[in-house]
């Protein structure tokens, strides 16, 4: 794996790239990474807090997980958004998580948070608002990137909940893409953590890359957590040398 150590100083947000060889490199790069958070957590504090992105592009990365060996008793799980159907539909965040990996590991069903967004927007939203009040500092944040530079539900057009202010959760009720009804954490939510990850592949991202790296104000560069963003990238969307 490529690391280039450059930063992008347009605005607050701080990111290094890493730029992977294919898919297999990322979700592997990708696993490590989560599992060395994990390690610094549970002898920092004894619990690991994370917050899982949803979608396909996380999906490899979840199975490598699922065959390591941790202390997931201590483990936490926490998720960036999820879309309003019905509990248990295939199409949710959460669902396509516990299949991958939640369901066959020892973390405590207490200990997993999916959002209620089978309940609505606005009460989903209010629900996990409710569950976040408690927790402080995420220990790691995953988060994947739309071909729009959509992350999480946080659509350009949107209210990202950026200001320091913003409510923890947001209702969404338009979204671009189906379904239209979703809940989201807020950029600022998002940003109140140790550590992000962004997981990115696929050739329709191009686009959104090449945007982001060119400081234009897409979803993504609105979560700015103290500590900056590394973006895991096949290279292959990245210029010619990935850099």
């Amino acid at each position: 794996m490529k690391v280039s150590l450059r930063t992008d100083g347009a605005g607050k947000q701080q990111c290094r790239w890493h730029a992977a060889s294919d898919p297999a490199a990322l979700h592997r790069a990708a696993a490590v990474s989560v599992l060395a958070a994990a390690d610094r957590a549970l002898r920092a504090r004894r619990q690991f807090r994370v917050v899982l992105a949803g979608g396909n592009t996380p999906r490899g990365t979840y199975q490598r997980l699922r065959a390591s060996a941790s202390d997931w008793s201590a483990w936490h799980i926490y998720f960036g958004d999820e879309r309003c159907l019905p509990a248990g539909d295939p199409g949710r965040n959460s669902r396509m998580a516990a299949e991958a990996w939640l369901d066959h590991v020892p973390i405590p069903g207490a200990q997993q948070h999916p959002i209620a967004a089978e309940l609505g927007p606005s009460e989903g939203a209010e629900r996990y608002a409710t569950i976040l009040h408690s927790v402080g500092e995420f220990d790691l944040v995953l988060l994947g990137l739309g071909e729009d530079g959509h992350t999480a539900s946080l659509f350009p057009g949107h209210d990202w909940g950026q200001r320091p202010a913003s409510a923890s959760t947001l209702a969404v009720f338009d979204a671009p893409k189906p379904p239209p009804q979703r809940v989201s954490m807020s950029a600022a939510r998002l940003s109140c953590a140790r550590q992000v990850i962004f997981l990115v592949c696929g050739n329709d991202k191009r686009e959104a890359i090449r945007q982001w790296r060119a400081g234009q104000c897409i979803p993504a560069r609105a979560i700015a957590p103290m500590a900056g963003v590394d973006v895991l990238v096949e290279s292959s969307l990245l210029g010619p040398r990935g850099d």
